[in-house]
């Protein structure tokens, strides 16, 4: 039996948690034990069927974003910037890159180099901030927005797709 980090464990508890925000924020209840890839029976019969449910959903989203993504190293720190970016662009909102990097439980420099593999990757920008110059402002930029909500839409269609199969 293969042995998970804690750092793997606590990956996915961050991604479930994703999950039952973004159905409440849909004004959905959390997932039951409906999710894909467990038979009716076992679901069932099952005490831990509906974790093992939530479980093989994650490690699906997990694989979703790794395709959709490419190469890029979109786990972690990084993607819960890309997470915050992308919410705060919804709501009209800047973050700088200390918040950025406070968001992502990182130290600065390390939330630096994270900022600056993104922006290689053409999926956010920066920019100083015109009201105070010693803060830089970070965006996601077209390109970023677009791949985040491909990304989500994917994510959206797997879970109907699961829900199809469970009904």
């Amino acid at each position: 039996m293969q042995q998970f980090s804690n750092q793997e464990i606590a990956e996915l508890k961050s991604r479930v948690d994703q999950i039952h925000e973004l159905l409440a924020s849909r004004g959905e209840e959390s997932p039951d034990a409906s999710v894909r890839g467990i038979d009716t029976a076992r679901r069932d019969t099952s005490p831990n069927a509906g974790l093992l449910d939530q479980l093989s959903f994650s490690i699906q989203i997990r694989r979703i974003r790794r395709s959709h993504f490419g190469t890029a190293e979109m786990s972690g720190p990084t993607w819960d910037m890309m997470l915050d970016l992308m919410l705060a662009g919804a709501h009209g909102r800047v973050l700088s890159a200390s918040d950025l990097a406070t968001g992502a439980g990182v130290p600065l420099s390390s939330g630096l180099r994270m900022i600056a593999a993104l922006e290689r990757l053409g999926l956010l920008h920066r920019s100083i901030d015109e009201r105070d110059r010693r803060r830089t402002i970070v965006r996601l930029t077209d390109t970023g927005t677009e791949r985040m909500a491909t990304y989500f839409e994917k994510i959206g269609t797997a879970w109907q797709d699961g829900q199809t199969l469970a009904a």
